[in-house]
Parts: C-alpha cells; sequence; structure tokens
C-alpha cells in the first residue's frame, strides 16, 4: 500500500467517528480545546487499535467479524443515540439544567469501539493481501485523532444553534451513523 492509499483508508476510516465527535460536541457545555483533544485522543487510539486487533484475527475470524460487525456497530450506537435523545427530551432538574463539560471515559470509548468496528475489518482484509498493519493503523488513529478533535469543536458551534435540545440532535446523529453502517453492510450483501 502506498502513502495515498493509506492516508485515503485513514481519511476513510475516521469519518464516522468525526460524526460521532460532532455528536458528542454538541451534548456538551461549551467544549475546550482540552476535552477535544481529550475526545480526540481515545477515539484515535481506540481506532488504531482495532484494525491490529482485526490483523491478529485474520483469516480465522474474518467471516465472523464480517458477518456481525456492523450489527455491533448499530446496536452500540443505537443505543447510545438512543439515550441521548432521551436524555434530551427529559425535563431538566435544577442541579442537571446545564449540559455537561465532559464526557465520561467510558462513554467516550464505546462510542469510539462502535465507530472503529469497521476498522477492525478493513484490519482482517489487510491480512488477506499481506499488507504491513503498523504504519496503517498508525495513520488510521492520527487521521481519527484530528477529525475527531474538529468534530467536538464542531459540535461545539452546532450545539450553540441548536440550543437546550443539541443532545437530541447528537443521539440523532449517532442513530443516523449506526443506521447507514447497517444499510451499507446489508445492501452490500445482498448486491
Amino acid at each position: 500500500m502506498n502513502f495515498v492509499s493509506t492516508a485515503l483508508l485513514a481519511l476513510a476510516m475516521s469519518t464516522d467517528a468525526f460524526a460521532a465527535a460532532v455528536g458528542k460536541g454538541t451534548a456538551l457545555q461549551k467544549p475546550r480545546w482540552s476535552e477535544a483533544l481529550r475526545t480526540g485522543a481515545i477515539f484515535g487510539v481506540i481506532e488504531a487499535l482495532t484494525p491490529l486487533v482485526g490483523w491478529a484475527l485474520g483469516l480465522a475470524a474474518a467471516s465472523y467479524v464480517k458477518q456481525w460487525d456492523h450489527w455491533i456497530a448499530f446496536s452500540l450506537l443505537g443505543v447510545l443515540g438512543a439515550r441521548m435523545v432521551y436524555e434530551g427530551f427529559k425535563a431538566p432538574d435544577e442541579e442537571e439544567a446545564e449540559k455537561p463539560t465532559r464526557h465520561s471515559f467510558w462513554v467516550l470509548a464505546v462510542t469510539g469501539f462502535a465507530t472503529s468496528i469497521d476498522a477492525m475489518a478493513v484490519g482482517v482484509g489487510l491480512a488477506f493481501i499481506d499488507v504491513p498493519i503498523v504504519p496503517v493503523a498508525i495513520a488510521i488513529g492520527c487521521a481519527t485523532f484530528a477529525m475527531v478533535t474538529l468534530g467536538v469543536m464542531v459540535g461545539r458551534v452546532l450545539g450553540n444553534i441548536a440550543g437546550k435540545r443539541a443532545e437530541i440532535v447528537g443521539g440523532l446523529v449517532l442513530i443516523c451513523i449506526g443506521s447507514v453502517i447497517l444499510y451499507e453492510h446489508l445492501s452490500a450483501a445482498n448486491a
């Protein structure tokens, strides 16, 4: 794989994470760069590790990963998105009137994992064609870090525009990402 192919693959793998990060940014009270960088680092590390896991699974698990990756991503993103929509419609308590200033590590890790399932499948595919996985995984992780950091800050702007219902928008974005992943995989399987 040449540099251009690696860069394009890394960019493609980071687009789901970017969209999820925009949703996460809308759900926060004016996220700062430090939170955007933290979110980018969590997503980037997870997105870099999943192709390595996929590579390690290789031929033995290829059919399993390809068979279920879209359902896993759809379920995780759907549940997280539904929770965000529910929280957005819930009447705020006096204590909860303000949006949080940061997400918990586990919420970010689960979202990062859900958006990186496809990178695991890519790792499996790259094992078949004997591509060196480490440079590809590093490129995917770096692209995801940059895109997610930017996405959180874009979400900040959208959060200001959307007002107090920004969490609903973020939840709907996650549900849409999961649905698109499921649709793409199911329509490709039927083609």
